[in-house]
């Protein structure tokens, strides 16, 4: 460099190290780094932001991706990054770039679920035009009844829905269903009774009917005798005691003989004893108290000497003893009663002997009958309608109401109007039931209508015990009428099931009643419909089964619930309430599986709804 430049840069302030500081900066050298600018970009239903930032190279950055109201993330792409919940995270900026945003119209699927299930999820945020399932599962006893809405379709216990192009619901109903619970699905089975005292999955009563039936306290079912099948298979009387565990599903030969047409054992009258046992018989009167005590009366069957016929004998069995005591009556068949005054106990008051009456039991623990049937000759019945109250206190038999005769036609009066001079006609084997209010219901039966005519009728009565007067509150007041089913599932006032006897009753929660088969000694016509009726309203209503006679049994799976499945066609079942909430049925006279109609030993169950 010459002398002159060198003095020219001195004088300007400028070394020449500092000269090379300042090429190095205007060739983008030294300490600066890059920056790259990332924008965002936002389609239709939502937005996303930053709008766009300024990365240094080889750094990240984030944004917040927001939907609309009714709207979802479809996507987010760009600049290498991923998604987490709402937040986008970039790659590593090397380049200008660009965020996308996406959005989808998106629907909620509301699942409801009827009585009786569940169905999950409750409810499904579904993007349009896509598709979401749900899982319906019917509660114990109950089966699938129908699933619809957002135009679905059910596989097994899986709803798919349709295309979701809006808004809609899925909606499950269910449906209570039979249970064969156990015993066999033919018919006329021998009984298989094990060890005495010893429960087994083997252990099973014979097929029968008209057996005396009750609960204990902790919710085990007891049967005594019946008419049926012994361990040998042959027919006739039975005075055989069985426990039904709800919990274990097994049965237990209690006591009694495991043959037919035993003779009562009966002892000294009033003082129990491990030695006595009732005759085997059929159609006996049963009361449960207080206590737990059982209480039975007469039946068909067979006395002390062997005499086979109508009883009257009054029986106590204790199971905290496990023992019978004879309380009142005779130890002989086709023992006349002994009315004495009507309305004034007596020691030597009794009814006559008789079988298939109503029983039930008062507040006080009184025990009440209405009824029934007496055989004094072979081949001739005759049918009563009186009144009676037992009074375990005093021991002492009251003749409440109704005729001290036989065979008495039936007095009306007014439909819906309570009156002293009311009083249902002599009958058999008539359904019954109690309310809430401690009335007591009496539906059909076999015996004499208005017209003093024998045969079925299906005329349904009320028994207030404050006013002591019966009224006459439904059905006709002439025997052998058909059953007007109407649509089913519709309650119509003009519905009322046919004429009938022998069939099964229960109460619900809301004091509906239902009432399921039966059967018409007329004319052979056994029944599996199920009927629903409501006291408040005055109304039937057809609920389920055929409306034709004498229908097979469809059993399932034994254990399964079903929709499809049905009790055989039948009359005279045993029946229990079990604590857990379920109606149990035991045997009778009706069809098997096969079509074969003979005494039954299949037990279902169906839930009291």
């Amino acid at each position: 460099m010459s002398i002159r430049k060198n003095r020219t840069l001195k004088s300007l302030g400028i070394t020449a190290s500092c000269i090379g500081l300042l090429l190095l900066s205007a060739c983008g050298g030294g300490s600066g780094v890059k920056t790259y600018n990332v924008s965002a970009s936002a389609g239709a239903g939502g937005g996303i932001s930053p709008s766009s930032t300024t990365v240094d190279s080889g750094g990240t950055t984030q944004f917040t991706v927001t939907p609309q109201n009714g709207y979802a993330i479809s996507s987010v792409t760009g600049c290498g990054g991923s998604l987490s919940g709402s937040t986008y995270t970039t790659g590593t900026i090397t380049a200008n770039c660009t965020v996308t945003a996406g959005f989808v119209l998106q629907y909620t699927v509301t699942a409801i679920a009827g009585t009786g299930g569940t169905i999950s999820p409750s409810s499904a945020a579904v993007d349009a035009g896509g598709t979401s399932t749900f899982t319906v599962t019917p509660n114990s006893g109950y089966a699938i009844n129908s699933v619809t809405g957002c135009g679905g379709s059910l596989s097994g216990s899986t709803y798919t829905t349709g295309t979701i192009t809006a808004n809609c619901t899925v909606t499950a109903s269910f449906v209570a269903a039979w249970t064969w619970a156990g015993g066999s699905d033919k018919a006329g089975a021998p009984g298989t009774y094990g060890t005495q005292g010893v429960a087994a999955a083997a252990n099973t009563p014979g097929a029968r009917h008209s057996s005396a039936t009750w609960k204990d306290a902790s919710g085990n079912l007891w049967l005594f005798g019946g008419w049926g099948r012994d361990a040998t298979d042959t027919e006739g009387d039975l005075n055989d005691l069985w426990e039904y565990s709800v919990t274990s599903g097994q049965w237990t030969w209690v006591g009694g003989s495991n043959a037919i047409n035993q003779i009562g054992v009966y002892g000294t009258q009033g003082v129990p004893a491990a030695s006595n046992i009732p005759g085997a018989r059929h159609g006996v009167l049963t009361w449960t108290d207080a206590s737990g005590n059982v209480w039975l009366f007469g039946g068909w069957g067979v006395d002390s000497t062997g005499t086979q016929n109508s009883l009257n004998d009054l029986w106590k069995y204790s199971p905290a003893g496990a023992e019978w005591t004879w309380m009142s009556g005779s130890d002989t068949a086709n023992a006349p009663g002994v009315y004495g005054t009507r309305g004034v106990p007596a020691a030597s008051n009794v009814p006559g002997s008789r079988q298939g009456a109503v029983t039930w039991i008062d507040a006080s623990g009184n025990l009440w009958f209405f009824g029934g049937e007496s055989g004094y000759a072979v081949g001739q019945f005759s049918f009563w309608n009186d009144l009676w109250e037992y009074s375990p206190a005093s021991g002492e038999w009251t003749w409440v109401g109704g005729a001290n005769t036989a065979d008495q036609k039936g007095v009306y009066g007014t439909q819906g109007v309570a009156a002293t001079t009311n009083v249902p006609g002599a009958r058999t084997f008539a359904t019954f039931w109690t309310d809430a209010n401690g009335n007591v219901w009496l539906f059909g039966g076999y015996g004499y209508d208005s017209a003093g005519t024998q045969g079925e009728l299906n005329d349904l009565w009320e028994y207030s015990p404050a006013s002591g007067e019966w009224t006459w509150v439904g059905g006709s007041d002439i025997a052998n009428q058909k059953g007007v089913y109407g649509t089913q599932g519709v309650t119509a006032a003009s519905n009322i099931p046919g004429a009938r006897e022998d069939a099964v009753a229960w109460t619900d929660a809301s004091d509906n009643v239902w009432l399921f088969g039966g059967g018409r000694s007329t004319d052979g016509a056994d029944f599996s419909d199920l009927w629903e009726y409501s006291p408040t309203s005055g109304e039937w209503t057809w609920i389920g089964g055929p409306n034709t006679p004498n229908a097979i049994g469809v059993y399932g799976a034994q254990g399964v619930a079903a929709a499809s499945n049905l009790p055989g066609a039948r009359v005279s079942p045993d029946a229990w309430i079990g604590a857990n909430g379920n109606l149990w049925l035991f045997g009778g006279w009706g069809y098997d599986s096969m079509g074969t109609w003979n005494d039954l030993n299949d037990l279902w169950k169906h839930p009291i709804q």
